[in-house]
């Protein structure tokens, strides 16, 4: 696909770390899944979007950019949501990762610093979420494959989107240092074992070997 290098690099720039080769074996294991829990990303993103729209008001820059995003969010839903259902896959209720909820825990709990990294949260899950798609591209059938092509430009705006409403909002330093703080727990996330595969889960746990008696 076409710029599709220049479209990733500032994502692959903005991530602590490229997805593991072991994830992507595994969504490749669990097709119907990865349908489902990424439906759930969806739903979940333009949630936070309009949770976000709520709960600020006062923020008119940030009003405009979520309420956009909040559109486009449920837009993908309904995509993804119509291949389930061409492909005959049900829509069983989900437990969520650990994914969201452990950067979510390092949230400062102050204005505006409360704002602040909730935006770079939403950057790194939007970044995150552009990254995987690209690394699914090349091992999916067609359908898919041009499906999450179809998602990349969107989804790498909207990482655009989040981190600029965070940098309108507080010193260039004061970002970096929560990137590294956010950005070292995404790592960590991303690489370390989970014993059930989602969108933003991290590797599968490795069985321990069996001691011969």
């Amino acid at each position: 696909m076409p710029g599709v290098d220049a479209l990733l690099a500032p994502v692959r720039a903005f991530l602590p770390c490229a997805t593991p080769a072991a994830w992507v074996e595994w969504a490749l294991e669990h097709p119907e899944l990865l349908l489902v829990d990424h439906a759930n990303c969806e739903k979940k993103a333009a949630s936070t979007a309009l949770n976000l729209m709520y709960r600020y008001v006062d923020q008119p820059r940030l009003l405009h950019k979520l309420s956009r995003l909040a559109r486009e969010e449920l837009r993908h839903f309904e995509q993804v949501f119509a291949l389930m259902q061409k492909r005959g896959v049900a829509y069983p209720q989900l437990k969520a990762s650990r994914y969201a909820g452990e950067l979510r825990r390092l949230v400062r709990g102050n204005e505006p610093g409360r704002l602040v990294d909730t935006l770079l949260v939403g950057a790194l899950i939007e970044a995150r979420s552009c990254e995987r798609f690209a690394a699914l591209i090349p091992v999916l059938d067609l359908e898919l494959a041009d499906f999450y092509a179809s998602l990349l430009k969107s989804e790498a705006r909207h990482f655009e989107d989040y981190l600029g409403l965070a940098a309108g909002l507080a010193p260039a330093a004061e970002i970096a240092e929560r990137l590294a703080v956010l950005g070292a727990c995404e790592a960590g996330l991303v690489e370390s074992a989970d014993s059930e595969f989602r969108f933003h889960s991290g590797v599968p746990e490795v069985l321990a070997p069996r001691v011969k008696t």
